[in-house]
């Protein structure tokens, strides 16, 4: 779906940016463009950028120790 029409930034283009390690909105933005023009698209950008990190941390595996 597309977030920003302005810049045609995509959700998976946040998505992206956050897999590739962005951890905040500034890093997001400066890789993406996103709500670098309207900035109406900001808070839809956010929400999907929270959600992607929630998304990458609820998959860290467990660690197993040997006894």
């Amino acid at each position: 779906m597309y977030v920003c029409l302005c810049l045609g930034v995509t959700d998976r283009d946040i998505e992206s940016a956050v897999s590739d390690g962005a951890r905040s909105w500034r890093e997001v933005r400066e890789v993406t463009g996103c709500a670098g023009q309207c900035g109406k698209c900001a808070c839809t950008g956010k929400r999907v950028m929270r959600d992607a990190i929630s998304e990458q941390l609820s998959f860290v595996p467990d660690l197993a120790y040997a006894v």
